[in-house]
């Protein structure tokens, strides 16, 4: 079975190889299995995805958007519902960011991938020299986005937060400002006429971590000055802080999310 394999691989071009790696990590690797099966679960929940629409993925070269755009492109293969899955990359300009790989990955993926240039780390950083640049970059960003889909006539996109993400963003507001809250499963965006699907919000970043690397997914590092988030990354070492003691803290946590329910958060179509 492996000379065949190896033979096999002889004959085939670098996307064919690339092609052939996604495969056999979708079909036959436990991880990628494992987020298949919860990817599909969370969009049947939460009723994500509709017959025959096209989703975007928004990716930014972190292993969260690789692994969902991995996995929407299989799941599309399958999934009752036909769908069409796009890739969209907003490149800031920041310096040494090349989306080149991604591009590669995509082909292989068979997924069409558009990619727009703005420059907004000259406008953030050179121009207005923002002091606290994450918040106009973010609506810099999301506009141009917005634009972009909006000229491929794409009403869905896809974003990369997961399991962990949602247990942090609700301590964060609950810690920071008072309140109990957390980003929707599905947000309708009315001013644009988007909607914001999570698939991967069953999914853990530890799983996450081990695919991407299991399947060596092309991340692109982010070399932005402000890159990181303080108070998440504070959050995030308090959970982990309490989860020896409490060690399902973060099923609990997540569980409130879904049974309270939070606005958006109630499963009505769930399998179970």
């Amino acid at each position: 079975m492996l000379v065949i394999s190896l033979v096999f691989f002889d004959y085939l071009s670098i996307s064919q190889i690339a092609k052939s790696k996604f495969f056999y990590f979708s079909q036959g690797a436990v991880p990628m299995q494992e987020i298949l099966g919860l990817v599909r679960r969370c969009v049947t929940d939460y009723d994500m995805i509709q017959e025959g629409e096209t989703v975007a993925v928004g990716v930014s070269g972190g292993k969260d958007s690789l692994v969902t755009l991995t996995a929407l492109a299989r799941l599309s293969k399958f999934y009752q519902k036909p769908f069409k899955v796009v890739a969209i990359t907003v490149e800031t300009g920041v310096p040494g960011m090349s989306f080149d790989a991604v591009a590669d990955y995509c082909a292989a993926l068979g997924v069409e991938y558009i990619r727009v240039n703005v420059p907004i780390y000259e406008i953030v950083f050179l121009e207005r020299k923002e002091k606290n640049p994450c918040p106009l970059c973010a609506k810099l960003r999301r506009g141009a986005l917005s634009t972009v889909m909006n000229e491929h006539g794409i009403k869905t996109i896809a974003l990369g937060h997961h399991y962990d993400d949602a247990v942090e963003t609700l301590l964060m507001n609950l810690l920071f400002e008072g309140r109990i809250g957390c980003f929707q499963p599905v947000t309708y965006l009315s001013r644009s006429d988007v909607t914001q699907i999570r698939p991967l919000l069953y999914v853990k970043e530890q799983q996450v971590r081990n695919v991407a690397a299991k399947l060596d997914l092309p991340i692109v590092h982010n070399p932005c000055p402000a890159n990181g988030e303080t108070r998440r990354q504070e959050v995030k070492e308090l959970i982990e802080s309490l989860s020896e003691r409490y060690p399902d803290l973060k099923q609990k946590l997540f569980g409130a999310m879904q049974r309270y329910p939070l606005y958006g958060w109630d499963v009505k179509n769930s399998e179970k």
